[in-house]
């Protein structure tokens, strides 16, 4: 049975880009979290699990590269969602594989790149994607929590130049293999001002 990678071959990538709309437009990674930001938050549980770091932002990059971190924009200024981020960590990507994490959701698993690749070594696939179930046990992908092969990039760019933006639709377009995560709650995300008062209540795997 495979043993998985060495973190060593793993790039980790905060995705920190995005325009935050939901939180009146504000820059989430920067807002305040258990007394540092939660970008700083995501990116202490991120790096035990991977080598490099990368951190993906469009806005306040130098409070990000602050954080002693490589900040890559994406190559639009129009916000055009993860899947750009995934671009433009890729192609700062120096390792052979790239695992994400957004910035907004900062209880994630210890050991969520360390299960995503021992199932991508296993299976031979090309992306492994986080999913959990729902309250009524329906399983719901957690797309923005993935590892994939840095070999995707040139098919990414192609669907992304095409317009379109749904990483669900481009990962199950390629070999993807789905990790099942039981704790749902993990994976929480601050969308709004009371959800992040809610993950202010939760202690999370420390």
């Amino acid at each position: 049975m495979s043993t998985g990678l060495d973190p060593s071959l793993i790039t980790g990538l905060l995705l920190a880009g995005g325009q935050g709309s939901r939180m009146g437009g504000v820059d989430k990674g920067m807002l305040p979290f258990r007394g540092h930001t939660l970008a700083q938050n995501a990116l202490a549980r991120l790096a035990p699990q991977v080598g490099p770091l990368l951190i993906n932002a469009n806005r306040n990059l130098k409070a990000y590269a602050s954080f002693g971190v490589p900040v890559c924009s994406d190559a639009e200024a129009d916000f055009l969602g993860p899947l750009a981020g995934f671009l433009s960590g890729l192609d700062r990507c120096r390792t052979p594989y790239l695992a994400t994490v957004p910035c907004d959701t900062p209880n994630f698993p210890l050991d969520m790149v360390a299960r995503l690749a021992r199932a991508l070594q296993e299976a031979g696939a090309e992306i492994a994607m986080v999913v959990t179930r729902d309250g009524s046990g329906k399983v719901q992908r957690q797309p923005v929590f993935c590892l994939m092969k840095a070999s995707v990039q040139a098919g990414l760019e192609d669907y992304v130049v095409s317009g379109r933006r749904k990483i669900e639709a481009w990962a199950c377009a390629q070999e993807c293999v789905e990790v099942m995560f039981e704790d749902a709650a993990a994976f929480a995300n601050a969308n709004t001002a009371e959800e992040l008062q809610a993950l202010q209540l939760r202690q999370g795997e420390r």
